[in-house]
C-alpha cells in the first residue's frame, strides 16, 4: 500500500469538497480501494499505484474544472471520473464563471470592444456612463487575467473624493472611513470569486483594494491595475497612478466624465490624461453609451432625464449671455 499527499492550490475546500463532504464522499464511492481523508486543501489517500495513479489524474482535473466554474456538483464528479466533459457554457462573450457558474459575459457591444482593447494594449481607458458595465467589465478582466496566471495581482483603486460628505466626518478609523468608497469594487468581486478564496487573496496581499493616496510610490509589476472613478482625479494624480505601471502590468482607467465631483477651479485629470495620451502606440480607448446601460431599465430614462435638463439650462444661459 503507497500513500499519497495531494495539495491543492486556488480552490475553494467548501466547493470542491462539496456541503458536508459530499463530494469527497462521492469519491470514496468511485474509488472504493482507496482510503481517503480530506482537510483543509490537503487530501491524504492509501492504495495501490494504479489507483493511485488514476484518483491522482482525475483529482487534478476536478481541481481545475472547479477553479475555472466556482462550482463543482455531484454530476460534474461523475463525467469527469467517467471520462465524459462537463457541460461548460462555451459563449463568445464570456468572460469567466463567476459564482455557482454563473457566466459573466460581455453583454454590449462596447462591452466586447473593452474585452478585445484590452487584449491588445497595455493602458485601457473605459469612459461613459453609469451603469454601463465598464468597471464590472474591467474587473472580470483582471479575474480572468488572474486565474490564467497571467499575472500575479490585482490592484484596484478609487480616489476618494467626497460628494457631498466630509471625509473627516464619517465615523471609524481611516479603514472604515474609506471602505464605503471602494465598497463597489468589492461588490465586483464578490460576484466573481467564492468568499473564502476572496477572503485569501485580500489577506495575502494577491488583491488589493486601496484609495488612490496609496499608490505613491510603488511600480506595480506582474499586476491588472484598475483606477475607477477616475474622471475625480486631479492631474497630478492621475500622472502619478499611470506612472505605477510595472513590467507585464495591465492597467484600466475607468470614468465618467458628466459625473465630476472636483471643485470647478480644477480640471479633471482624465479628460487632461486622454488628451495628453491619445497617440500613443498601446493605449486604447473604449467610449460607454446609454445603450451600454446594463441596470434596471430607469436608469437609462434617468440618464436621458439628466442630459436633456442640463441641455436646457445651458441654452438658458446661453441665451442669457447673448441678451446682456
Amino acid at each position: 500500500m503507497i500513500e499519497r499527499i495531494i495539495i491543492f492550490e486556488g480552490i475553494d475546500p467548501v466547493i470542491f469538497f462539496g456541503i458536508n463532504n459530499n463530494n469527497i464522499q462521492l469519491l470514496k464511492t468511485l474509488f472504493p480501494k482507496l482510503r481517503i481523508v480530506a482537510r483543509g486543501n490537503v487530501i491524504k489517500v492509501v492504495g495501490e499505484e494504479d489507483e493511485l495513479k488514476s484518483f491522482e489524474e482525475n483529482i487534478r482535473e476536478l481541481e481545475k474544472f472547479s477553479i475555472e466554474m466556482n462550482v463543482l456538483k455531484e454530476e460534474d464528479i461523475l463525467d469527469i471520473v467517467k471520462g465524459k466533459t462537463p457541460h461548460i457554457s462555451n459563449l463568445d462573450n464570456l468572460i469567466i464563471h463567476g459564482m455557482n457558474g454563473r457566466p459573466i459575459i460581455a453583454r454590449t457591444a462596447n462591452q466586447m470592444k473593452l474585452v478585445e482593447t484590452f487584449d491588445k494594449n497595455d493602458l485601457v481607458f473605459a469612459i461613459g456612463p453609469a451603469g454601463s458595465g465598464k468597471t464590472y467589465t474591467a474587473i472580470a478582466l483582471a479575474v480572468r487575467a488572474l486565474k490564467t496566471k497571467q499575472v500575479r495581482k490585482i490592484i484596484l483603486s478609487r480616489p476618494a473624493v467626497e460628494a457631498g460628505e466630509k471625509l473627516g466626518f464619517l465615523p471609524g478609523d481611516m479603514k472604515e472611513k474609506i471602505d464605503p468608497y471602494l465598497q463597489p469594487l468589492y461588490d465586483a468581486l464578490e460576484d466573481m470569486l467564492p468568499p473564502l478564496k476572496l477572503k485569501d487573496y485580500i489577506e495575502n496581499n494577491i488583491i488589493q483594494i486601496a484609495p488612490l493616496a496609496f499608490m505613491r510610490g510603488r511600480t506595480l509589476n506582474d499586476a491588472v491595475i484598475i483606477l475607477d472613478e477616475a474622471q475625480n482625479t486631479t492631474k497630478q494624480q492621475i500622472k502619478m497612478f499611470l506612472t505605477r505601471l510595472g513590467m507585464n502590468g495591465k492597467m484600466i482607467v475607468t470614468g465618467d466624465i458628466t459625473q465630476i465631483d472636483l471643485p470647478h477651479s480644477q480640471q479633471s485629470g482624465l479628460i487632461h490624461a486622454m488628451n495628453v495620451l491619445k497617440n500613443i502606440k498601446g493605449i486604447g480607448k473604449v467610449e460607454f453609451n446609454k445603450k451600454d446601460i446594463v441596470r434596471h431599465k430607469l436608469v437609462q430614462h434617468i440618464v436621458d432625464a439628466y442630459e436633456k435638463s442640463e441641455e436646457k439650462e445651458l441654452n438658458f444661459k446661453e441665451e442669457r449671455k447673448e441678451q446682456v
